[in-house]
């Protein structure tokens, strides 16, 4: 394996890194292929809440709608691509990371695993409560929809794809804000006191983010996003904390940021 120092020239580095590329995307296009042939169950399982809605009103009251020839097609290649991107997530994250490994320090490098073994699960966990939540805020906003003859809701496949595709990544990514946190405490750029001083202001966005995130009906839905975001951030503000005892400890003299 060609290693990143001063004796690789740039053209090595640029060899080295579109070969890392090639099998990222090679890996991808795996991805996609199984995410292509389970899209089936996939799309079943997204339609579940608008067939809820239908069973509710009546049959013919809700449904997902395909307004064009190539609909069905694209709806495959977008669930294709994202399913692709997740099964293919340890491939392409170790070309990532035999790319930039080597211009690491040892300190770096295992910073680097720390972050990756705590971010991996706590996305895969946000992912799950978004799943959790979807169903709530379909069913729930359908309820507003008026009600009459000659009226129905029908889902555009594209709109309600990325309502759910959306909701997913904000949930996810907001799962692994707490890990940033503990990773600006150990880079030395703010201390555990200084996050847990925070916590009043970490609430309200926590709050704010939690009702709109989810439909203002849906308290449920809001209260368990919001709890689980709240003990996250205090969860990261107390290991700080720790972190921040053990630097006292080997170096009482250094201050604290």
């Amino acid at each position: 394996m060609p290693r990143h120092d001063k004796r690789m020239s740039l053209a090595q580095h640029f060899r080295e890194l579109r070969k890392r590329l090639f099998i990222a995307a090679i890996g991808v296009v795996v991805g996609m292929v199984i995410g292509f042939v389970i899209s089936q169950p996939v799309v079943d399982l997204m339609a579940e809440p608008i067939r809820q809605v239908a069973v509710a009103h009546g049959d013919n009251y809700a449904a997902l709608n395909f307004d064009t020839v190539t609909s069905g097609f694209d709806l495959r290649m977008r669930i294709a691509f994202a399913i692709g991107l997740l099964v293919s997530a340890p491939v392409w994250l170790w070309q990532l990371w035999a790319f930039i490994m080597p211009g690491l320090t040892r300190k770096e490098i295992r910073y680097t695993i720390g972050f990756l073994a705590s971010a991996i699960p706590l996305f895969a966990a946000g992912l799950y409560v978004g799943w959790l939540v979807m169903p709530h805020m379909v069913e729930i906003m359908a309820i507003f929809v008026p009600s009459g003859k000659g009226i129905a809701q029908f889902y555009n496949y594209s709109t309600y794809y990325d309502f759910v595709f959306k909701l997913l990544l904000v949930v996810g990514v907001s799962f692994i804000t707490p890990v940033f946190l503990v990773a600006l405490n150990l880079a030395g750029i703010m201390s555990g006191r200084t996050i847990l001083r925070g916590w009043r202001v970490a609430i309200l966005i926590i709050a704010v983010f939690a009702a709109a995130a989810t439909p203002a009906a849906d308290v449920t839905s809001m209260l368990l996003l919001g709890g689980i975001l709240c003990i996250l951030y205090f969860a990261a503000a107390f290991l700080s904390m720790l972190f921040d005892r053990r630097k006292r400890k080997r170096n009482p003299v250094e201050p604290l940021a």
